[in-house]
């Protein structure tokens, strides 16, 4: 790997990072001690300090252990919204020494049988609306791939203050008894206080097990250890010069490993407030950032075009904001300037992956550059390489982003196959096949291209999807654009593009007009030759617009005709 990146190095900061050599829960316990009566949750203006947060974790540790009977290394389902109870379930889970399995809790029954059955896991963390999608994979008696035991959460429990904040009526609603096998309430199991035995495990010992779908089969299961999870937190912390006196406002979902990282365990580990939002709600955030004086938001680029579309933006102070950062996609150069506008700030893009526990790169924050993944962070070997011949590739030129790094998972669960075609050795190192095409510049500075299976190919022509949304963003219609490949019968594929419209062009602008705009303004085979506007794009839990599901609806329709015209 060159070292021309390290001209732009974060001024003070060293290129070593020397790891706690801890459990991420000593993390909760020296905040504590640090800082016993300092708010670290604030739920709709209902705070929980960090000595109830230290008392209520090792209260669930207890349950766990002497109920559940969950032992070292066991896997525990974390399948919730973002709340105080996703990360007090979070560090319970770590102090039973068991290893977490975030969910996604916008997966149904079927989707979950897939995690209960690969990670082994006998117990649950469920919110009481998502009751009725575990409970068919209960089984107290202890059948094979099936769940024991349910603990349910109420997060109205957690609304202990009156607010004057839009809560919604998912969070609102009031506890429910429950009467089904396996179920205990979490506001019962707090309340039997029992006391965890000892911590047994340690940094090389498993701690979360995020799962990836990637791009074929069912999703798998990435293991990482305490060591992988302490470095993208430290990291993360020390790279924003982040101290106790921040505030961060965590919307990005938890079970996601950049909120997870980025927006819970930083912030714990520094002794740090952090503002919780279960859903994105723009004039929610913009509320709580003016009240709790945020200074830090993590936010990927689908929400900032959303709250920089709100109407009402200017009637909330949001001054308290110092920094702006955030990845998954890149943020068009047209939205990063209206940011910039309106609150002084660059948008600091990074890159990782469920695979690396968040980032492996990150811009300076003194000197980002637009549309870039950044640059490697701590310890981290990043190149791009020939994905055939495995050369490494000069600046300019495209190739597969490899990364070795103390970031990278172990492997795949129980799916050595998969975690062997993972990796490759390269000067006697271990790095990972990250499936992300990109271009290194003369800075050291990296350029996601798009990924290795997205691309259109176009009469012999390689098409980036991502490079042609970035371009189309700057068209002021388009609110929101996804780019996929369209058959045609000369050029084999061509390039279609999905846009929603800004409100005030709704019925005033046609596809004909953004595909002639889109021509004067790119490679004439990158233009899209086709245009549906669509009212919205979907969208994973974490915001990220779902690609392969439209691409995959386009195959299915094969050469059908689409309309072109706005909806409604």
């Amino acid at each position: 790997m060159s070292d021309r990146h390290l001209a732009h190095w974060p001024p003070g900061l060293p290129c070593h990072l020397t790891l706690p050599q801890t459990h991420l829960f000593h993390n909760a316990e020296v905040s504590a001690a640090r800082y016993p009566d300092k708010p670290f949750l604030v739920f709709y203006d209902t705070l929980v300090t960090f000595r109830q947060f230290q008392q209520q974790a090792e209260h669930i540790a207890g349950f766990l252990q002497q109920v559940c009977g969950v032992k070292a290394g066991d896997r525990v389902l974390l399948y919730m919204q973002n709340s105080p109870q996703w990360i007090l379930a979070f560090y319970g889970i770590l102090r039973a020494n068991a290893v977490v399995v975030p969910v996604n809790p916008m997966n149904r029954t079927d989707e979950l049988r897939h995690y209960v059955h690969d990670s082994g896991a006998t117990v649950a963390f469920v919110p009481q609306d998502l009751h009725a999608q575990a409970q068919p994979l209960v089984d107290a008696a202890g059948g094979e791939g099936k769940l024991k035991h349910l603990i349910v959460a109420a997060y109205s429990d957690y609304l202990q203050v009156p607010t004057d904040l839009p809560v919604p009526a998912f969070v609102s609603a009031p506890r429910q008894a429950i009467d089904a096998p396996g179920v205990t309430l979490w506001s019962d199991m707090l309340a039997q206080q029992r006391t965890p035995g000892p911590i047994t495990t340690g940094p090389d010992d498993l701690c979360v097990m995020p799962y990836t779908s990637g791009t074929t089969g069912h999703p798998k299961g990435c293991m990482h250890t305490h060591r992988s999870a302490m470095s993208t937190l430290v990291g993360g912390v020390q790279w924003f010069a982040r101290t106790q006196d921040s505030t961060y406002l965590a919307v990005l979902p938890l079970f996601h490993v950049t909120g997870l990282s980025g927006s819970m365990n930083g912030p714990l580990f520094v002794g740090a407030t952090v503002v919780v939002l279960p859903r994105w709600d723009r004039d929610a955030a913009a509320q709580l950032i003016q009240r709790y004086r945020v200074t830090i938001w993590q936010a990927i680029s689908t929400m900032v075009v959303d709250f920089l579309a709100n109407p009402r933006i200017a009637d909330y102070d949001i001054s308290s904001i110092q920094a702006i950062r955030g990845g998954g996609a890149a943020m068009p150069k047209a939205v990063a300037q209206q940011l910039k506008d309106l609150t002084g700030l660059d948008y600091v893009e990074g890159y990782g992956m469920s695979e690396t526990m968040a980032a492996t790169h990150i811009n300076p924050p003194h000197r980002p550059k637009p549309q870039c993944l950044g640059i490697p962070v701590f310890d981290v070997d990043a190149r791009v390489i020939d994905p055939t011949s495995l050369a490494e590739l000069p600046p300019g030129e495209t190739g597969e982003i490899v990364v070795h790094g103390p970031q990278v998972m172990q492997g795949y669960w129980n799916n050595p196959q998969a975690s062997a075609e993972s990796f490759l050795t390269l000067d006697g190192k271990r790095f990972l096949r990250t499936g992300d095409l990109a271009q290194i510049d003369e800075d050291g500075y990296f350029f996601m291209v798009d990924r290795l299976k997205r691309m259109i190919n176009a009469s012999g022509f390689k098409v980036w999807p991502a490079e042609v949304e970035t371009m189309m963003y700057a068209h002021p219609a388009v609110q929101e654009v996804c780019v996929i490949a369209a058959h045609d019968e000369r050029r084999g594929e061509t390039v279609k593009a999905l846009v929603v419209l800004r409100d005030a062009f709704k019925g005033q602008t046609t596809a004909q007009e953004i595909i002639a705009w889109s021509h004067d303004h790119m490679a004439a085979y990158k233009s899209p030759r086709i245009v549906q506007f669509v009212d919205s794009l979907p969208k994973s839990g974490t915001g990220k617009v779902q690609w392969r599901e439209l691409q995959e609806r386009e195959q299915k329709q094969g050469q059908g005709t689409f309309s072109q015209h706005p909806p409604g």
